[in-house]
């Protein structure tokens, strides 16, 4: 899968099972959680209602491999991303960008599905949660070597990035988001240094 796009790419001749997860994506990424009814998945996905209910026997179980699911595939992008971009913490403005220009560009899946299951669907919460915690982990690769406050400068930049997409969902523009994420780091990264 490639985060530019709105379409899940699975193999050339996908299981019932990926292309229901694949359908889900894009529509509880681009519609949202609640407004993608089951029907709609199983009409979109091209599969009979009981073999989607044989993979997914409620909407929850497909919530949570949806978020699982990318999860797995943002991480993957964000890492890589961040390597193409010089592996620092100041590649964190262009690999956000990537994303941001992209006419797929929902904000964060992790942050929307805590807004609309959060209080009904504890695993959404959850999985959110881990997403965290694993960009924070990946942003402190990027923090210089040995630094005694690279956690609590990951955590920060976590936050900056959390606020960063939010902002860019908003803003006409995604510039103001990122010139905002940019003069965090710089903060940061300056800080750190001494």
């Amino acid at each position: 899968m490639t985060l530019l796009s709105s379409t899940v790419e699975f193999t050339p001749d996908p299981s019932p099972a990926e292309r229901i997860l694949a359908t889900a994506h894009d529509l509880f990424y681009r519609d949202g959680i609640r407004a993608t009814g089951i029907d709609r998945v199983i009409a979109e996905s091209g599969v009979a209602k009981k073999t989607f209910y044989r993979y997914y026997p409620a909407k929850n179980d497909l919530i949570v491999a949806f978020l699982d699911y990318r999860h797995r595939n943002w991480m993957a992008w964000f890492e890589d991303a961040v390597k193409r971009h010089g592996g620092n913490a100041n590649a964190l403005v262009p690999a956000l960008a990537e994303w941001f220009g992209s006419d797929a560009y929902r904000g964060c899946a992790f942050i929307n599905a805590v807004v609309e299951v959060g209080g009904t669907l504890p695993e959404a919460v959850d999985i959110s949660r881990r997403h965290k915690l694993d960009m924070s982990a990946v942003i402190r690769t990027l923090l210089p070597a040995g630094s005694r406050t690279a956690k609590a400068d990951a955590r920060a930049l976590a936050m900056a990035v959390d606020g960063a997409i939010i902002g860019a969902q908003f803003e006409d523009s995604p510039e103001v988001a990122l010139k905002s994420l940019a003069r965090v780091v710089k903060a940061i990264t300056d800080t750190a240094r001494m």
